[in-house]
């Protein structure tokens, strides 16, 4: 039992930290968090596995939304996976996705399903409710067409 309640802190601690670098768009802190050979699916265009893919993110992000929070609300840990619903929110002050600074806050859940190695996270899945962001900022990026 004890073995137990020790691995699931061990997971809560390394998903909090990846968290923790995303809202702070710190990577340093994200190499702390996650193996070198991190996969985040779907990756971004382009980009090879590792925290290192996240840099021109962070960098949009510190931009597009510099007052950035993200709120854990469930996270269910079973053996190395963990499970998060969370919420994203701030103020778009810069570009997002082309879209040019509305001003507007902003909030948006995300789900996402990790993967624990060796007390880091080694893969995470992710999603973004990006059509409420959309509807929030009352604009879609360029190029994207919205259904008739």
């Amino acid at each position: 039992m004890q073995a137990d309640q020790l691995t699931q802190a061990a997971a809560r601690e390394a998903v909090e930290r990846l968290y923790r670098a995303f809202s702070g768009k710190d990577v340093a802190l994200l190499r702390e968090a996650v193996t070198p050979d991190w996969e985040y699916l779907p990756e971004p265009p382009g980009q090879a596995s590792g925290p290192d893919q996240m840099i021109p993110i962070f960098a949009d992000l510190a931009s597009a939304l510099p007052d950035m929070r993200i709120e854990i609300l469930d996270m269910l840990i079973q053996d190395h996976r963990v499970g998060v619903r969370a919420e994203v929110s701030g103020t778009q002050s810069g570009p997002l996705m082309g879209i040019a600074a509305t001003k507007k806050a902003i909030r948006f859940a995300i789900h996402s399903f990790h993967e624990v190695r060796d007390g880091r996270v080694s893969k995470t899945w992710h999603l973004e409710d990006w059509l409420s962001v959309f509807r929030q900022l009352d604009a879609v990026p360029p190029g994207v067409n919205p259904p008739a």
